[in-house]
Formats: C-alpha cells, structure tokens, sequence
C-alpha cells in the first residue's frame, strides 16, 4: 500500500476509536444521571426517618441533666 493509503486507514482508526470513547462518554453520563436520580428518590425516601431521629434525638438531649464540672468520677 502507498503512504497514502496507510495515512487513510490510521485518519479512519482514529476516527473509529474517538467514536467508540464517546459511546463510552454517553454510557458514562447516563449512568452517573441515572445514579443522580436514584440517590435523589432514596434522599426523599429516608427524610421521614431522618427528620424523626433528629427529633428523637434533640428530645434526649433536652431530657438529659446538664454536666456540671465538678460531678463524675477523680482521679488522681
């Protein structure tokens, strides 16, 4: 084959693998989008919960006596 030819046949494998590496770009973008959405469903799913730990926490909080320095355990 001439310079020339082989010049055509490496402009076309490369054009073929920048093809193949936005396939791969597409998939991966998808992919991530689609995880955006799942995380995002799960998110909204979990809030009842989560908002009813923070207030069963803060409740705790609020029902515990205050530390005072001088109570505890010396050593020494």
């Amino acid at each position: 084959m001439s310079d020339v030819a082989w010049s055509g046949v490496a402009v076309t494998l490369g054009f073929a693998g920048l093809a193949v590496l936005a396939w791969c770009a597409v998939k991966v973008a998808l992919g991530v989008r689609r995880l955006g959405r799942e995380l995002e469903r799960a998110k909204r799913r979990l809030a009842p919960q989560q908002s009813a730990l923070r207030d069963e926490l803060q409740a705790l909080q609020d029902a515990r006596a205050p530390f005072e320095p001088g109570d505890g355990v010396r050593s020494g």
